[in-house]
Formats: C-alpha cells, structure tokens, sequence
C-alpha cells in the first residue's frame, strides 16, 4: 500500500509542474483577452501619443497567442537532449526555471508598461509546456510496473484537463479575471511551479534512465525498491537488463536518425499520424465554437463563462475515465472509437450549425455535440497518444521519438489556430469538414495498421513491429532469416 502510496505522489508531483501547466496555461489567456488588448492600445497611446488601430491591435494579440504554440515547439526540440543529459527528473525541475521567468514578466508588466513583456512571458510559458509535455509521460511510464504502464502514463492527459478547468475557474471575474487583477492570474502558473520544486525532488529518478543510459544498476535497484517496495523485483529487473542488452553499444539517437532507420518505419509513421491527428480532429476548435453556441442556446452572455468551464470538466471526467480503463480494454479501442465518435457528432454539428436559426431546438442540439464531441476526444485520443511514443521505441529511441511527437503537435496547434478562423470565413457551418476527414482517416490507420500494446514489455512490442518493418524485406529475399530476427539489437 506505501508503495502504490509513493507511485500516487510521484504521479501528482510530476504532473503538477508537467502537463498541468499546458492546460492551465491555456485557458488562462482567454478571461483577460479584452483587458490585454485595452492594455496594448493605452499604452501604445502613452508611448507615442496615438491609439492603435483595432486591426493593429488585433495582430499584436495573434502575436501573444501564437507566442505560446511558438514557445511549446521550442520546448520540445530541446526536450530530447534535456531528457538524455540530465535525466527526466532532473529535466522537470530544471523546467520550472521558464515558469519563473515568465510569472516575473507577466506580473510586472502593468508595471513597467510594457505589452513586449506579456509576449515574452507566454513564449517561456510554452517552452515549459513543450518540455513537460514530452518528459513527463516518459519519465512516469518508465517508473510504472507494466501492468499499470498505461493507465500512469495518461495522467499526463488527465492533469492536462485539471489545469484546463481550473484555469478557466481562476479566470473567472470573482477570482482574478477582473479588469485589476489580470497580471496576478498571468502570474498565477508561478504556484504549480514552486509545489513541484518542492515536492519532485523526494522521488526517485526513472529506474529505465539510470539502468540503460546511465549503467547504474544499484541506483536502478533503489529506485525499484522506493516505487515497488519488497515485493519480487527480479522479473521486471531481468526484462529491464534485456533491454540494456539489446541497445547495448548504442547512443541515444537523433530523430533524423529514426527516419533513416527501416527497423523503426512502423513506429515512426504511427506516432506521425496520430499526434498531428491529435491536434488536427477539431477539439480544440469545439471550444471557439462553445461561447457563440451557448449564447444562441439563450443562455446569458454573463453565466457563460461558467458554462465553458463544463466543457473543460468534461475532457476532465473522460481522461480520468481513461485512466482507470486503458490497461483493461486497451490502446486500439480508445482510439478508434474516440476518432469514429468524433467524426459522427462532427457530421451532427454541422447540421445543427446549418439549421441554427430555422429550427428552435437545434441549438441545444449543438451545445450537445460539443460536450459529446469534448467527450469523445477525452476518452481515446487526448490520453493514448501520449503514451505511445513510450510503450513502441526503445530506450535510445524515445527521447527522439516525444521530439518529433511533441514538434508536429505544437506546429499542427499553431496551425490550427491560425487557419481556423479562415476555414469558417469560407466554410461557414460546414468548418469541420476538414476535421471530420482527419477523424475518419485516422481511424482507419489505428484499424488496419496499429498494433495493441497493453500489457506487453517494451521488447515484446518491438519485437511485434519488426516483423512489420520486415515483412516486405523477407517476402524479396532481401532479410537474412530467423536468426536475424531472433536478435533484440535494432
């Protein structure tokens, strides 16, 4: 019980400072837009003595939203070498350095006068996301036992949705999302931040880290010992030296490396397809869309935000969901049936979009494909996809691997953002036509292409995806036979 006890805390002290801070740092920004933007155009008119114009304003504002996306991509490039040179814990901590530097900047900016200084602070604010977002998923699926491997890992994605809901409360115009107190809530991702300093630092590291890249087997022992406790180390000790022998020799590899590797094809185009898909399916977009739905439901413009703050506690409730089913019905069904979900309420949502004013129920009928829509993407995508990345590359692998998944999903988020509002201009109430392809496409590569993993040792699953990098080779005569195979070098 002490042990599951130390694995809990390891989990909420990694995640606090980790992926807590993407969903918190996200939904933070909305509450003060309007105020940020006063702030920009009175200060711009102290400056030089005359206002900006509203379209000058606007871009100024697409700056400071795409500054984070920008900061998250930043993050996930250097994560890789962070992860490598300085250990997963050790990375997390030092991570928490960006958040510092950008609550000092957003919290003094009303201040100095100066708006340079809220872009700045969004741009650090996203090279922490984009670190955290890599390390961490790796850093606790490599410290779980395999049996509870993917169900550990996913509370990336559950934290992620806490900091969401709870960015959207603290923002609220009760808390700090009045016209005074704006700077504090900017500065408000400095308190997760001072809690996983405070608390990280009495777990172990990754017991994979210090076996297989740092040869330190004692040290893997007592870190086994702190997260396992007395029970039989030796099965999970004896898989992990396989490991060590079979990336024995080797160097962690670059991710250009992995693109010219044939014995990871597989691998490489699955965590392609599936963290663009994780940002290219619409869900983030479901959200632009919530507060105008909401106001044609009738609701009032004032109890809106409130209701917004449903739709984050329903991606909430799904991960956590997730959470406690993955390990039993596995990878593949979450996500086939969150992306064939997803593509069915998009189907919906544009005929409730397009029927908005002739039919009077046909709103409430659209505020339900969002929170079925939010749902569905919880329940498969939003989780599984983080954890994939851990359970199909090796151990040299991996770090290069979360910087190519972490790189596509920041690009595809700014992508998003930035060709969203035209894709409605041209597409009106038929905008998810584009998501509704990736959803279905996606859930065709997942059925014919994607092997389950619940349940398997990371050699296992390699083992499952060489025979799929070589099935073409040996059909040609190109493979040298079983013996090959037989090995566990890549």
């Amino acid at each position: 019980q002490l042990q599951n006890k130390i694995l809990i805390l390891t989990i909420c002290a990694a995640g606090i400072g980790g992926t807590f801070q993407y969903g918190y740092n996200i939904s933070i920004i909305n509450a003060p837009a309007s105020y940020i933007q006063m702030f920009m155009n009175t200060t711009w008119l102290e400056r030089v003595g005359v206002p900006l114009e509203s379209n000058v304003i606007l871009l100024l504002w697409s700056f400071t939203v795409s500054a984070y996306p920008l900061g998250g991509l930043t993050g996930a490039v250097v994560a890789g070498p962070m992860a490598i040179m300085l250990g997963r814990k050790m990375s997390l901590l030092l991570n928490n350095v960006f958040v510092i530097i950008a609550a000092a900047l957003s919290g003094f900016s009303r201040m100095a006068k100066s708006f340079e200084m809220i872009m700045l602070s969004r741009f650090f604010t996203g090279v922490n996301a984009g670190v955290s977002m890599n390390i961490q998923p790796m850093y606790l699926a490599e410290s779980a036992p395999k049996k509870l491997r993917g169900a550990v890992a996913l509370t990336s994605a559950s934290f992620t949705a806490l900091g969401l809901v709870l960015g959207q409360v603290v923002g609220l115009r009760e808390l700090l999302g009045g016209e005074e107190s704006w700077p504090f809530l900017l500065a408000s991702n400095v308190v997760p931040a001072l809690i996983q300093l405070t608390a990280l630092p009495w777990f172990p590291e990754s017991p994979r880290y210090l076996l297989i890249d740092r040869g330190d087997k004692e040290s893997c022992i007592s870190a086994l010992r702190k997260l396992r406790g007395t029970s039989d180390l030796s099965a999970e000790l004896e898989e992990m030296l396989a490991e060590q022998a079979a990336v024995k020799g080797q160097r962690a590899k670059n991710p250009w490396e992995l693109f010219q590797n044939p014995a990871l094809r597989w691998q490489l185009v699955s965590i392609v397809v599936l963290s663009s898909a994780m940002q290219l399916c619409g869900n983030d977009s479901m959200y632009f869309y919530a507060a105008y739905v909401f106001q044609e439901a009738g609701i009032p413009q004032d109890k809106i935000p409130y209701v917004v703050i449903g739709t984050g506690s329903c991606e909430l409730i799904t991960s956590v969901t997730c959470n406690m089913i993955i390990d039993y019905a596995g990878r593949r069904p979450l996500l086939l049936g969150g992306y064939i979900f997803m593509a069915g309420w998009a189907i919906v949502f544009m005929v409730a979009l397009s029927q908005q004013t002739q039919i009077s129920w046909m709103p409430y009928l659209s505020m339900a494909c969002i929170f079925a829509y939010i749902l569905s993407f919880g329940i498969g995508p939003a989780g599984v996809t983080g954890v994939l990345p851990t359970e199909v590359f090796d151990q040299m692998s991996r770090p290069a691997a979360y910087m190519i998944c972490g790189s596509l999903l920041w690009f595809n988020l700014f992508l998003v953002g930035t060709a969203f509002p035209f894709i409605v201009k041209s597409l009106a109430h038929f905008c998810y036509i584009p998501f509704l392809v990736v959803c279905i496409c996606t859930a065709l590569y997942v059925w014919f292409f994607l092997p389950e993993t619940k349940g398997k040792s990371f050699l296992e699953i390699s083992e499952e995806f060489r025979k799929r990098n070589f099935k073409t080779k040996t059909r040609a005569g190109f493979y040298k036979g079983p013996e090959e195979i037989k090995t566990t070098s890549l």
